[in-house]
């Protein structure tokens, strides 16, 4: 009786095979088409048109008034301030980020739920309202401010002001992308390095660190893509200084209050070629750091 099972077995499978390999273009979940269209349709709308016309916009120009507008010694400036200031609330977010997404995860103390809770205000907070209150508290009649400033110590209104107001947009980005990572951590990965003889420090750098490493680089990518397009937190702690403490948003901003909409856009379309060749290197950082952990 089994043997007769066991014959009729291939046939009964061979045919199911046939449709499996037949059928191949089926999905396992019904109406790909539709949702594949609108989603497209969707990404067209609210990303590729107006980007296709900030770039028609900006072809409005000749090639010598492009250069001029997007190299001018003000807007050079801007440059460098906002990518910087960005990428430096980057790292620093990378590291307390980390530090604070580690504390929450593998430590229980009082008021706990609170700090998490705080963690994401910067998300609830209007961007405005933040930089009034980072003002009000650095500026040198501010609580800290009055401190630091017979000291030497100037926040507000300096480009140290523009770094601490996207540490504080940014943080978040770092926090809830590394946290779910260490929350689903093989712990008996540690426990097996510690009993192999490890140091706590070789088990965080050989263990743990190759597995949030990918997330943590996607935190800190999200946070400096935060910080570059940042404007409302920062415009009120900026000072505002051309050549000093002007941002490329600002910039922009001028440009469009001028009636100048080509050389905002010219402005503009380069911060989004440098943005995405910088994300594009991150990006490709995290592939080849997944590839590694998967070796």
């Amino acid at each position: 009786m089994s043997g007769a099972v066991s014959s009729a077995l291939p046939s009964a499978a061979a045919p199911l095979s046939r449709v499996n390999r037949a059928g191949g273009a089926k999905r396992v979940l019904p109406g790909f088409h539709i949702t594949l269209g609108f989603s497209i349709l969707y990404l067209s709308l609210i990303v590729l048109i107006p980007l296709s016309a900030l770039v028609f916009k900006t072809f409005t120009l000749s090639w010598e008034q492009f250069w001029v507008a997007v190299t001018a010694p003000r807007v050079m400036a801007s440059y460098r301030l906002t990518f910087g200031a960005s990428l430096i609330a980057a790292i620093v977010n990378a590291v307390f980020g980390l530090l604070v997404a580690w504390v929450l995860v593998r430590y229980k103390f009082p008021g706990k739920r609170i700090v998490d809770a705080l963690v994401d205000l910067p998300f609830a907070l209007p961007t405005a309202v933040a930089g009034i209150s980072l003002t009000a508290l650095l500026a040198g009649n501010g609580w800290v401010g009055q401190l630091l400033e017979p000291h030497g110590i100037k926040l507000a209104f300096t480009p140290a002001g523009i770094v601490i107001a996207l540490i504080f947009i940014g943080l978040p980005f770092v926090v809830r992308t590394v946290q779910p990572v260490l929350e689903d951590a093989e712990k008996e990965l540690e426990e097996a390095a510690t009993s192999l003889g490890a140091t706590r420090l070789q088990t965080f750098t050989k263990v743990i660190f190759p597995s949030i490493a990918p997330a943590l680089l996607t935190g800190f990518a999200m946070a400096f893509a935060r910080a570059i397009g940042e404007y409302g937190s920062v415009i009120f702690i900026a000072g505002n200084m051309p050549m000093i403490s002007e941002i490329t948003p600002l910039i922009i901003i001028g440009k469009l209050e001028q009636y100048d909409y080509a050389g905002a856009t010219a402005v503009a379309l380069v911060m989004l070629v440098i943005s995405f060749i910088l994300l594009l290197v991150i990006n490709g950082l995290q592939a080849w750091q997944r590839r590694r952990a998967g070796a």
